[in-house]
């Protein structure tokens, strides 16, 4: 019987991040939240327009990081991915009931969670995840809204999508109902070392040139350099909503990573983040 070493198992892949939010010049408050770590990290935009939508994605955040601590950001599999969204979606029915003023309230997400082998990407609203590979960006999420309903449909052309006025509509959000969560979208693919993706809210993607994105992304040395560069770019652009992306490299982490999760935005505020930052 022929011996010989054991297989070498590769070491897990996971992420390097870097992160930014702001409100912008336009707005008073930030109703963004994020988090980041070294195995998931996630974006959740307040819907505008509804109340309290800095709670709402404050409370999603929070309570999907809470749950994350028990893995340190490990998440094994798109069920238990699901579920957790679920708890987080029902924590905001739970609010409303303890204070009904804040019904109305909603979050989209955007998040991308490894297991060391693959990422899933998990999605609702028109936050979006972005993959950049060899140079080339990639738009990996389809947005929930009105107006990629109406081209899908033809009664508008792509080049009708920038400026109709009902761009901003969201069909997709994080409410608190039970169907709320059962419409997330989840789809993974394997992790491939050297990937850079962006989690992004609509305050940059609605006024910065998709090619201006690539190459602030593809130019910038770190995650973090590059969340600095994109965020400024969007303040230049005048945006005129909140600007929160977060930036992950796709690293090997041959060591257990210490778990040093970080937020922004309206997540940052909340005293139940205090202790990570």
């Amino acid at each position: 019987m022929l011996s010989g070493a054991p297989p070498v198992t590769p070491p897990p892949l996971g992420f390097e991040t870097g992160h930014g939010s702001v409100s912008g010049d336009y707005r008073e408050g930030n109703e963004d939240s994020l988090y980041a770590s070294a195995w998931s990290a996630f974006v959740a935009d307040g819907v505008g327009g509804h109340a309290a939508g800095e709670i709402a994605s404050a409370t999603v955040a929070i309570r999907l990081a809470s749950m994350l601590d028990a893995t340190e950001g490990r998440v094994p599999g798109e069920e238990r991915l699901r579920e957790l969204v679920s708890i987080a979606n029902s924590d905001l029915a739970l609010r409303v009931r303890m204070d009904p003023e804040l019904a109305g309230m909603a979050t989209t997400l955007v998040g991308v969670f490894s297991d060391g082998e693959r990422i899933a990407v998990a999605h609702t609203g028109d936050s979006r995840a972005y993959r950049l590979r060899d140079g080339a960006l990639v738009q990996v999420t389809e947005d929930d809204s009105l107006v990629r309903e109406l081209v899908a449909t033809g009664a508008i052309g792509e080049g009708d999508v920038a400026s109709h006025p009902l761009r901003s509509v969201v069909t997709h959000v994080l409410g608190g109902d039970a169907e709320d969560a059962a419409a997330l979208h989840v789809a993974s693919e394997p992790a491939r070392r050297g990937d850079r993706w962006l989690l992004t809210s609509d305050g940059l993607t609605d006024y910065v040139p998709i090619l201006d994105v690539t190459e602030t992304l593809a130019a910038a040395a770190t995650p973090q350099e590059a969340a600095d560069a994109l965020v400024t770019l969007a303040l230049l652009h005048q945006a005129r909503d909140n600007i929160s992306v977060v930036v992950a490299d796709v690293v090997e982490l041959a060591e257990a990573p210490a778990y040093r999760p970080m937020f922004g935005g309206s997540a940052a505020a909340d005293p139940a983040s205090a202790r990570t930052l």
